[in-house]
């Protein structure tokens, strides 16, 4: 991949689309411009045009402006307005245009917006976070759909990681929100028995102890062994949850997170698959995911 002057510009300008944005110019590409709908009116217009002046990133007034301004265009809104964002740009987006959506949101919100860009001739990509601001200009994106493999050749010779993970728009979202139920979890797992521990005063040993359990070996083989042993002990660790979520009231921590577990496990239990497998636990992850989708097919077709 060679490095060309080519014109680049963010639908947004926050934390991500500065990020990137200050991080081109700082690369030496000369074309960088901007359009955010709160640039000029709102509480964060000053910070919005104070971080455009410091990077020397146009700030432009309209998406007409920006399309016209730039070949690459680059949708850093949050995913709510996603769709909006991309009805605002429509009708000014021709063949020479190559649009990717970066914003965290659902597959279906990315197809939509593919629906609304169908016509305009742009080549369409749709593209997720999976690092943080603090990897600056390195920030990981994947990237899917036809225009995938252009972006990346466009701005990684600028400094950018981007990684196609396939030609269907909607898969690089896929993968960003299904990390999330992990991700975002273990945020909100870690919050709660955390808070619990500093309650009992067990701050430190509570955290030690689970790091040991988590980090003692490869994230493939602990999320197998957890899942196939899971489908036979389902009961007992529902119980242990459910005692767990009590500790936690008993210091005063609204076990929510504890409780969704206890309720998971229990569905897990209801599916009956410890008589399923006799007792024995499952070689491994693909076997127990396996005999679970059966059992909801069965029970599907049951109701």
């Amino acid at each position: 991949m060679t490095r060309r002057q080519l014109s680049v510009g963010f639908i947004g300008y926050g934390e991500i689309g500065s990020t990137l944005g200050a991080g081109l110019r700082g690369q030496g590409l000369e074309k960088v411009a901007t359009y955010d709908i709160a640039a000029f009116e709102g509480p964060y217009a000053s910070l919005i045009q104070g971080r455009a002046k410091e990077a020397g990133v146009a700030l432009l007034r309209s998406p007409e402006e920006l399309a016209k301004t730039a070949d690459v265009i680059i949708g850093v809104t949050p995913g709510s307005a996603s769709v909006a964002s991309a009805r605002a740009i429509q009708l000014y987006l021709t063949s020479r245009h190559l649009f990717i959506d970066i914003a965290s949101s659902t597959p279906k919100v990315k197809k939509d917006v593919e629906k609304v860009l169908a016509g305009t001739g742009a080549l369409l990509a749709d593209g997720s976070i999976v690092g943080t601001p603090r990897d600056g200009l390195a920030l990981p994106i994947l990237a899917s759909g036809p225009g995938a493999e252009a972006v990346r050749d466009a701005v990684v010779p600028w400094g950018m990681k981007v990684d196609p993970v396939g030609p269907d728009l909607g898969t690089a979202s896929a993968i960003k929100i299904l990390r999330s139920v992990l991700i975002k979890g273990i945020e909100a797992l870690l919050d709660e028995m955390l808070l619990g521990a500093r309650r009992y005063g067990l701050q430190d040993t509570v955290l030690a102890s689970a790091a040991k359990t988590l980090m003692n070996r490869p994230f493939e083989d602990f999320a197998s062994n957890l899942i196939a042993t899971g489908v036979i002990h389902a009961k007992r660790r529902s119980e242990e949850a459910g005692m767990a979520a009590e500790a936690l009231a008993d210091v005063g921590i609204e076990p929510i997170m504890t409780r969704s577990t206890e309720a998971r496990l229990k569905w897990v239990e209801s599916l009956g698959l410890k008589e399923h497998f006799g007792g024995k636990i499952p070689a491994g992850l693909e076997e127990a995911l396996s005999a679970v989708e059966a059992q909801i097919s069965r029970k599907d077709k049951a109701a």
